[in-house]
């Protein structure tokens, strides 16, 4: 009985590992039969797309850029014109190297071989992917290598086309440039739809409406084999979305007028509407030419950086002067509302004015005798300001109202760049300067220097608020996107408010009087000698550090006077930086602006009938010779 329950015993225990082991067996072929169906069925998608990834290729179809138009939307001031783009497959190089393959484009098209070689790295040699030699390339180049074909194994083209700008000089400042993408910057715009090899603005609308210009790039998807060869299907094309229109608010007429009025002197004009915001003119002098920028090869794009006159540079938005006379224009809106000093009551300018421990002058040495408010603004009186500001203003009243007239912020121009004036207050200096406010500080400040900046916009859109009689509307360049197919108008630019202001409308109308008294009875009325509209206006002349003999020239104002039609006022502004030969610039610029723009007439015309009529300051002003021989 022993043996035989001894048998049976080994017998349950063999049963037991035979169903341990079938189990084991069991559970593994399903897990591998799990894992089958995994890869033929749930994930058949997924490899497939892999597998088509790896066969599949997709070259860029580059959009074209849209154009760039002033207001009469006739002729781009920027465009494309067709040019070419080299390829080089490096699989399919024969017969020599790379290099020697890109030495002899290099000298085809005049391009070092070394800035070339950099675009084909070593590890592409055996690849049949075509990488992207240079671009910008003329016609007359490709036509060579067409011709020479059998010497450029592995070279092919395609049309790639080159931004060309029509109007350059003082409006690049306004248009900007293209060029290809930095790496900081594609950090930032990677999820926008920017890649490695992206083209975009780099200044001024080109840069601001990027997005709207560039359009959306196509795609060609194309078959190869697993070197990267082509197979002989049919490509799979999506087109490209071509950027839209733009149409800005700048005419170009305009624009070339204000240029040549301020001429080489280095300094800046604006032209603003001051009903709308539109900018009609925008002038900063020097400035470059952005064509050199769209050449492939060596540029002067370096030089131009380093130059110390900062051709790159708007300066009607991007630097600050102190703001000089025409800052009086706020000391004056100040007495006027706050009623802090009755404006027809005098104070006498000696020509000198004792401040702590050191006397300062006023700019006419002999003093202008006693004077109220009115004839001091006319006469540019240091003297009255200086005391006013004072005695009856104080730094804390200046400021305010200097920020009641948009002194103190930028105006959101639709310009990349755009920076701040200041405007100093007695906080401001003790954070700066660790210092206390003083009494010579307060008389800097009402006659526009010291601490006090302003860019050149700043102050035409000031004037623009006393225009309109304490609105200001935002300057802007854009005027309308449209679709450059169907030219249906996609996006139309209206006015916006940019500030408004509570001084009161009184004080308005009675600071328009003095202005237009500025030009008949005073600083201005040797210079504003236009026929074709009444001018109201404040002049500036400003200090400037290590130029003694040299000023700042400012002349801010507005025409006409009088007018029933907002809409065909102007404000200009033109300043002329102290670094220029001393001639008091700023007046006679802007007197020739007005008879230009109001007059229809080319900056040429204007001179010639200024010398008819022996305008005493275009004596001196060069003319080309006429068709008839005469200047």
């Amino acid at each position: 009985m022993k043996g035989f329950l001894g048998s049976s015993s080994g017998s349950n225990v063999s049963r037991s590992r035979l169903i341990i082991v079938g189990a084991v067996f069991v559970f593994t072929f399903f897990i591998y039969l799990t894992h089958l169906f995994s890869l033929q069925v749930v994930n058949a998608v997924l490899y497939q797309k892999k597998a088509r990834d790896v066969s599949e290729r997709s070259d860029i179809i580059p959009a074209q850029r849209g154009k760039i138009y002033d207001r009469n939307y006739d002729n781009p001031l920027a465009m494309n014109i067709d040019s070419f783009a080299i390829l080089v497959t490096p699989a399919e190089v024969q017969d020599r190297s790379i290099d020697e393959l890109v030495d002899k484009i290099s000298s085809i098209i005049n391009i070092s071989a070394d800035e070339l070689k950099r675009k084909i790295p070593r590890s592409t040699a055996n690849k049949y992917q075509a990488v992207e030699l240079v671009s910008g390339v003329s016609f007359e180049n490709i036509a060579y290598i067409a011709e020479h074909i059998d010497e450029f194994s592995g070279v092919s083209w395609s049309s790639k086309p080159l931004r060309y700008y029509n109007m350059t000089g003082s409006i690049s400042h306004i248009i900007g440039y293209i060029g290809g993408i930095t790496s900081s910057e594609l950090q930032v715009l990677y999820n926008q739809g920017y890649a490695y090899d992206s083209v975009l603005g780099k200044r001024g609308i080109e840069k601001q409406y990027d997005m709207i210009l560039r359009g959306t790039n196509g795609r060609r998807i194309k078959t190869v084999d697993v070197k990267g060869r082509d197979i002989d299907r049919e490509d799979l094309i999506e087109p490209p979305q071509n950027g839209m229109n733009i149409r800005l608010t700048i005419d170009r007429n305009i624009q070339e007028l204000a240029e040549k009025a301020l001429g080489p002197r280095k300094g800046s004009v604006v032209v603003l509407q001051p009903s709308t915001g539109e900018i009609v003119a925008m002038v900063s002098y020097p400035n470059f030419n952005p064509n050199l920028f769209s050449i492939p090869g060596p540029t002067n794009f370096g030089v131009l950086s380093l130059d110390p006159d900062f051709p790159f540079l708007n300066r009607a938005i991007q630097s600050q002067y102190a703001p000089a006379s025409t800052f009086k224009l706020v000391l004056t809106t100040a007495l006027l509302d706050t009623e802090a000093f009755d404006p027809e009551r005098t104070i006498t300018c000696t020509g000198e004015l004792e401040i702590g421990n050191r006397i300062t002058h006023c700019h006419k040495l002999s003093g202008h005798g006693p004077v109220n408010l009115q004839e001091a603004l006319e006469q540019s009186c240091n003297i009255y300001f200086g005391t006013v500001g004072m005695e009856y203003l104080g730094i804390d009243v200046i400021s305010q109202y200097a920020r009641y007239l948009g002194l103190s912020s930028v105006t959101g121009i639709d310009l990349p760049g755009e920076v701040a004036g200041n405007i100093p207050t007695k906080a401001w200096k003790e954070s700066v300067y660790n210092n206390t406010w003083q009494k010579g500080d307060t008389y800097n400040a009402s006659i526009g220097q010291g601490f006090v900046t302003s860019t050149p916009l700043q102050v035409a859109t000031e004037i623009a608020m006393i225009v309109n009689d304490g609105i200001a509307y935002r300057p802007h360049i854009l005027k309308e996107v449209i679709d450059p197919i169907s030219g249906e108008v996609h996006e139309r630019i209206e006015k916006e408010i940019l500030r408004t202001s509570p001084i009161k409308y009184e004080t308005f109308q009675t600071l328009k009087e003095y202005m237009r008294s500025v030009v008949t009875d005073g600083t201005s009325n040797v210079v504003i000698l236009n026929t074709q509209v009444d001018v109201a206006a404040k002049t500036g002349t400003g200090q400037a550090w290590g130029l003694n003999e040299n000023w700042h020239s400012w002349f801010a104002s507005f025409g006409p006077y009088e007018t029933d039609n907002p809409d065909e006022r102007y404000v200009v502004l033109t300043m002329v930086e102290a670094s220029n030969e001393w001639e008091w610039w700023a007046p006679k610029a802007a007197d020739i602006i007005y008879e230009g723009l109001f007059g229809n007439k080319t900056y040429e015309e204007v001179i010639r009938d200024f010398k008819k009529r022996r305008v005493w300051y275009a004596w001196d002003i060069p003319l080309e010779e006429d068709t008839d021989g005469n200047e």
